[in-house]
């Protein structure tokens, strides 16, 4: 959905970061039960068009608006499921037509441990769990974390991902891009590069292995969801930027969204709630920088 000459740098531009809008949730953690507590996703609803809005406001316009997993609670094969994913995409239609909209699969999208069916109902329902694009130059890659999370069921797949990642990483490395950047859904580690394995990270021999080979790769930076908090770390030179959730808020966090601006040297990025957005769009420091021309 972006056209060729997308490999040229072209000076600096931005892109809006999402995650988690999560259909469902805020009902099933306010009453202690997220099996099947989300028969209700009004207030999600709200978030995700007040989203939309600040989405839609900003100018000049982001160069797309991904979303980094999560998009619905229901897990695969849960009653709610089918309904809470029409309501999103009803509400993401609102989003500008010249704003291209990315999706990354998250754990409640395909399942904790994804089989080949519910990755192949994702795909259909959002497009595929993993892909690459240009952007001015800057190459992005949406990778599948669940299969670095669990591919037990369906070790094939993970097993494919694996080789095109490293086939798109050699085109990256041949292509001379300005910047090469990730989303995925789960991320690496939450603070520290070392710190110890639990829901919210991956596994450390696997996060060890993906680390090594995306520096040496270059990547700049890895935008994940997940976590329902803003966190991050980094790791020789790569960034880890956790986003806090549209939907429900597990910290102190608010509902927000992530603007992320690419310049030349670097990739430079600020949270904001959705409120803030809406009402003030981004500051004038950002602006400034979009405005530079190389």
């Amino acid at each position: 959905f972006f056209s060729d000459d997308e490999c040229q740098w072209k000076g600096p531009f931005y892109f809006i970061q999402g995650a988690d809008p999560q259909f469902g949730l805020i009902k099933a953690w306010a009453v202690g039960d997220t099996k099947n507590g989300d028969d209700e996703w009004g207030e999600e609803i709200k978030l995700a068009e007040q989203a939309v809005q600040a989405v839609n406001k900003l100018n000049p316009k982001p160069k797309f608006f991904v979303l980094c997993g999560d998009l619905i609670h229901g897990m695969p094969g849960t009653q709610w499921r089918k309904d809470q994913e029409q309501d999103l995409k009803s509400v993401l239609k609102k989003t500008d037509q010249d704003i291209p909209l990315v999706f990354v699969s998250g754990n409640h999208d395909i399942g904790n441990t994804p089989t080949r069916e519910t990755i192949d109902n994702y795909c259909k329902s959002w497009g595929d769990d993993y892909f690459s694009f240009w952007v001015g130059g800057v190459f992005f890659l949406v990778l599948n974390s669940q299969l670095y999370f669990d591919s037990s069921k369906c070790p094939e797949l993970k097993h494919a991902q694996d080789v095109w990642l490293n086939e798109q990483l050699a085109v990256a490395e041949k292509q001379k891009c300005k910047h090469v950047i990730v989303f995925q859904h789960i991320p690496l580690f939450l603070r520290k590069p070392d710190e110890e394995h639990d829901y919210f990270n991956l596994e450390k021999s696997v996060r060890q292995e993906i680390m090594e080979k995306f520096h040496k790769a270059g990547i700049k930076a890895v935008f994940s969801g997940h976590y329902h908090r803003n966190a991050g770390g980094s790791y020789r030179g790569l960034e880890m930027v956790v986003s806090s959730a549209i939907g429900c808020q597990l910290g102190e966090d608010t509902h927000g969204l992530r603007v992320v601006i690419v310049t030349d040297e670097k990739i430079v990025h600020r949270y904001y709630s959705l409120n803030e957005l809406i009402s003030q769009g981004m500051e004038q420091e950002l602006l400034d920088m979009l405005a530079k021309q190389n």
